[in-house]
């Protein structure tokens, strides 16, 4: 019970100390994240971290990276991209241009692997994505388009699965343990901060890619995501979730109809 209340005052704490709102999300993962930033921070209790972030803004830079987990991978689950390429690209090649949101982009494989997608369709020159997250740090490094070069083999073997055309090697260049994609994959990217929690929308789109986030939601933020993203979604515009998120039982499962249910990708009705 102590740390119960000590974890929601160090949520409340954050909030009205940085506006950032992770009242909403789950407190069991919550809970594991604070607990892993407690042992790298050397703090024996929540409170202890609390009183460090308030007056430490460099520590709850350091808490933040552990709150937003920024891990991912490119072309993640590449059942997903290859749906989008079969079952979705056709319908957006009716469109004269294009704006596609993905949203809690973390440090960027999302983003590059739809760049590639939509290079290799032909929809790329006349696509804006906006790219957002909450962190930026994490956003920093997804500008940056630089990725660790142990992580390429997995990267390759994910973009094959997806329907990859050419040669993955083609889009980046390697030097030492890093890889650089290429700067034409990111010309038309817009890289901001943008809160699901407490942002609201900003442009109309035509797909929107939000994957692997919502799971660190409790029901209302859901709701309230969901509820952005099909403001944002044009008449029937695309939603892509992560492989273990649905629309089933949220305030929106009547809002859209399945795609591809197996790859979690549905439109708007």
């Amino acid at each position: 019970m102590p740390d119960e209340i000590e974890l929601r005052l160090l949520i409340e704490a954050i909030y009205l100390r940085y506006s950032y709102d992770f009242r909403d999300y789950s407190k069991a993962s919550l809970k594991r994240r604070v607990r892993q930033a407690q042992a790298q921070l050397g703090c024996p209790t929540i409170s202890a971290l609390q009183e460090r972030i308030l007056h430490e803004p460099q520590a709850f830079m350091q808490l933040l990276q552990y709150l937003t987990i920024p891990v991912s991978e490119m072309f993640r689950d590449p059942g997903y991209f290859l749906a989008l390429r079969e079952q979705v690209v056709p319908l957006l090649h009716t469109y004269p241009s294009l704006k596609v949101w993905v949203a809690g982009c973390s440090t960027g494989e999302e983003v590059y692997s739809l760049a590639i997608l939509l290079h290799e369709e032909g929809l790329l020159e006349r696509t804006m994505i906006y790219a957002t997250d909450i962190n930026p740090h994490s956003l920093e490094k997804a500008e940056q388009g630089i990725f660790a070069l142990d992580n390429l083999r997995t990267y390759t073997q994910n973009y094959q699965l997806s329907g990859g055309k050419r040669a993955f090697s083609d889009y980046y260049s390697a030097a030492y343990d890093r890889v650089l994609f290429d700067k034409s994959l990111r010309a038309n990217v817009t890289f901001a901060d943008h809160s699901l929690a407490t942002d609201s929308v900003f442009a109309e789109t035509h797909l929107v890619s939000c994957r692997n986030v919502l799971i660190y939601f409790n029901r209302d933020l859901q709701d309230r995501a969901l509820g952005l993203f099909h403001e944002s979604l044009c008449h029937r515009g695309f939603l892509g979730l992560g492989s273990k998120e649905s629309l089933d039982f949220s305030a929106y499962a009547r809002q859209f109809e399945a795609v591809s249910r197996p790859e979690r990708i549905f439109r708007k009705r």
